[in-house]
């Protein structure tokens, strides 16, 4: 009988990281840590852990739920140039996790991994190199080599993170006709057809979706209801609306809310973005101002109304999730070596702490197996 308590996946940095500011990290983490999750308290207890990865940062699940997928945010390996996508089966009953194999992002620092709704492709954005490779999945979960590579080209405003492309994440949308690349370098959000017969990604009509320069798209999430997208920006700390028309895969601008509120004078940089099941709140995480942003969502419009803030009880926030129910947010706050547990209130949206921070090294990506 499988276990009826979600699983939580934390995905952490485990070697020195150079980020693109110039600034030197050491991790502290081990690699994956796995927790199951009590949906009446939000209290996560621990189950295992899976050491030996290299910065696993990123995560992503089959649609099988039997294997798990982690980037290796790398700048070389075996002497190349490249970081590595790593798969692993997984037990549905109790997370553990068995490695299978890794094969190489064919591009520096790979940060984000999406796979496709048929369980045939890992799309992977390697930030440093600026470009996006879609691996095969075998039957056994395995990994083959890139089917496809594209080298993002160009440069936008600030001379230190956008002197090249920087691509951040691949989402795919519903249908699994399309994928939307954030390119933080070029300050567009590039749209791709994808070709789940070849293993391809090829040009869309509306080849990207541009933000004001010197925005930094990062992270991207479709509404539920499939009318509206929302684009977080991690340089000018904006959270943008977006008409999405489904049928043609097509991006038109709606609106654009700062992050941060007016009073912050500090330095800051967005990070990541949901959308509560109900589709009536968006959050948006802050590092530097350490806080979660809160906005209502206009079901009609896909407007957004400012809520308010929370403090994340923890330095840079780097990654969030909400569980299935939509009851509790996760922050992982990456400097303090900290998960958050927020409890969501279901009518105004707003974020209470419930006490209970679970100590893990230098989380970087926080996931629940849904």
């Amino acid at each position: 009988m499988e276990k009826k308590e979600p699983l939580v996946f934390v995905g952490t940095y485990t070697e020195k990281i150079l980020f693109g500011t110039g600034q030197i990290f050491k991790g502290q983490g081990e690699g994956i840590h796995i927790f199951s999750l009590d949906p009446a308290t939000g209290s996560l207890s621990p189950l295992h852990m899976a050491k030996g990865i290299k910065n696993p940062s990123y995560l992503d699940f089959h649609p099988n739920r039997r294997f798990l997928y982690a980037v290796n945010e790398l700048k070389s390996y075996n002497g190349e140039a490249t970081g590595t996508l790593s798969a692993f089966t997984l037990d549905p009953h109790d997370g553990r996790l068995e490695f299978i194999n890794r094969v190489a992002t064919h591009g520096t620092d790979p940060c984000h991994v999406t796979v496709d709704g048929t369980g045939k492709y890992a799309l992977v954005a390697n930030y440093s190199s600026g470009n996006v490779a879609v691996l095969p999945i075998r039957d056994d979960g395995g990994l083959e080599e890139p089917s496809h590579v594209i080298q993002h080209r160009g440069s936008s405003l600030d001379p230190v993170r956008q002197s090249g492309p920087h691509a951040h994440s691949v989402i795919l949308d519903a249908t699994n006709h399309f994928a939307y690349v954030p390119d933080l370098g070029l300050d567009r959000l590039m749209i791709y057809r994808l070709d789940a017969e070849g293993g391809k990604l090829k040009p869309h009509e509306q080849r990207c979706f541009e933000t004001r320069p010197g925005a930094g798209p990062r992270h991207f999430v479709f509404h539920p209801g499939n009318s509206y997208a929302y684009l977080i920006n991690e340089l000018d700390s904006t959270i943008m609306s977006l008409d999405y028309d489904r049928q043609r895969g097509t991006l038109k601008e709606i609106q654009t809310v700062p992050a941060l509120p007016a009073s912050f004078r500090g330095n800051n940089t967005c990070a990541d973005i949901l959308v509560d099941p109900s589709g009536r709140f968006l959050y948006g995480s802050n590092r530097g101002h350490d806080s979660i942003a809160i906005y209502r969502i206009d079901l009609s419009s896909g407007e957004l109304s400012p809520v308010g803030h929370e403090s994340t009880r923890g330095k840079t926030p780097r990654s969030f999730t909400i569980d299935p129910s939509g009851t509790f947010l996760f922050a992982a706050n990456q400097d303090s070596n900290s998960v958050v547990c927020f409890r969501i209130d279901r009518q105004s949206g707003r974020l209470t702490p419930d006490g209970q921070a679970t100590s893990v090294p230098t989380p970087v990506c926080v996931k629940i197996l849904r």
